[in-house]
């Protein structure tokens, strides 16, 4: 990379692209290693919804603790170190369903190691990218989630197949401590404090240069306005779209699988490539975003704060109505191509709020960050559990879980969140 003369900053961005692609293959895989274990002995939909959501009560404990150690001793440390405790953790458990507290402990560090990594992400990408370039950079860091995804449900039931559920924790662990080697070689903090002076496009619009003006990202000395950001009507709207985002995702992420095997009674492994569609739409469409963003921004057709709205209100609505439509589908073409529109439109609305963090708090993007995702996070919470209590319910009142009327529910509420939010 020295030789080729590659900006630091690309490469900064790229190994945080790489670096969301491996955590959310460790999610996904998870989940579909851990639902076909737990449907081999007969682990009812409730358990298996507190097993998902335990990930999630750990990260949600992480979010603001990374943001503020971020800002203390540098989001590339806390990068580090966050991967390699979870790919350790994952490289050590056993993944057997009958052992519940050894999983439930398990699952609950490792969303707390995986919390500490999107606040210093933001952290990091505070320092080295430019306004101009933070909708295409984060778009591009982000879809790395996508694409980690749609990886996960490509080859991870195939794996599952031929070499047991146990595989994926192997392969899972190689991976983070992989990418750990590769930060610690190639990663490094900014010159100084803050970003070297980039020059704006003469055409850039006033909020643009405005943000680039109130700096980068604040010393690690100044004193966090915990009640400004608390008390902003902006980060409440941050916040409110991102709790939607992620239920509207984990939800997807977490119950997709089993509405494959039981709503649609088709096995993952007899789905071939077409698993993976709404996860790498999600990658498209995240992409498409950010450069739609900055392309909007930078030629001053739409300034910064209405370029946010108008993607994040797109983005969301269309989502909605592919939710209210997907358990309408009876087929597995239906229903992949409803999944593929929600998700591809909900990573294009995440070009309006997730860069938002940066605009209206550039010095303290990981700390805002960290408490947009505690929502986040909280949402995987409620989502996937309340989803297992919601098919729990169906099924005491003597519903059939494979028909898809009986989902409805399911995909609604998430619909209904996209919507208000």
């Amino acid at each position: 990379m020295t030789r080729m003369k590659f900006p630091k900053r690309y490469v900064i961005v790229l190994l945080t692209f790489i670096c969301t692609n491996v955590c959310y293959i460790e999610r996904v895989g998870f989940s579909i290693a851990y639902t076909v274990a737990a449907d081999a002995i007969g682990v009812n939909q409730s358990n298996k919804g507190l097993i998902l959501s335990m990930f999630y009560y750990g990260y949600v404990l992480s979010q603001i603790p990374g943001g503020w150690a971020a800002q203390r001793i540098g989001g590339r440390r806390v990068l580090l170190l966050s991967f390699l405790l979870w790919s350790l953790i994952c490289g050590l458990i056993p993944l057997d369903p009958n052992r519940v507290t050894i999983l439930v402990l398990s699952r609950l560090f490792v969303g707390v190691a995986q919390g500490f990594i999107f606040p210093a992400i933001h952290t990091v990408l505070a320092q080295w990218v430019p306004p101009q370039e933070r909708s295409r950079s984060v778009s591009l860091t982000t879809s790395g989630m996508y694409l980690g995804a749609a990886c996960g449900m490509l080859f991870f039931p195939g794996l599952v197949k031929h070499t047991g559920p146990q595989s994926v924790f192997f392969v899972e662990a190689v991976l983070g401590v992989a990418w750990s080697a590769i930060w610690l070689k190639f990663s490094s903090d900014p010159p100084r404090t803050d970003l070297p002076k980039v020059s704006m496009p003469k055409v850039a619009s006033r909020d643009t240069i405005k943000a680039q003006a109130g700096g980068v990202v604040a010393p690690r000395t100044v004193k966090i306005p915990w009640r400004r950001i608390i008390f902003s009507l902006p980060v409440w709207a941050i916040v409110v779209n991102n709790f939607t985002f992620h239920y509207a995702l984990y939800v997807l992420m977490n119950w997709l699988p089993t509405y494959f095997e039981l709503g649609l009674q088709l096995s993952l492994q007899d789905m071939g490539s077409s698993k993976m569609l709404p996860y790498f739409n999600m990658f498209i469409f995240s992409n498409i975003g950010g450069v739609l963003a900055d392309h909007l921004i930078t030629r001053r057709i739409l300034s910064v704060t209405k370029t946010r709205k108008l993607l994040n209100t797109v983005g969301f609505v269309v989502s909605a109505f592919a939710l209210m439509a997907l358990p309408l589908f009876s087929t597995p073409s239906g229903t992949v191509m409803c999944s593929a529109i929600s998700l591809g439109f909900l990573a294009l609305g995440r070009a309006g709020f997730a860069v938002n963090h940066m605009d209206v708090a550039p010095k303290f993007a990981g700390i805002v960050m960290g408490v947009s995702n505690t929502a986040g996070t909280l949402a995987g919470i409620v989502g996937v559990g309340l989803t297992g209590n919601i098919l729990e319910g169906a099924k005491a009142s003597n519903k059939d879980l494979t028909n898809s009327e009986t989902w409805k529910t399911v995909f609604f509420v998430p619909a209904y969140l996209c919507i208000f939010s």
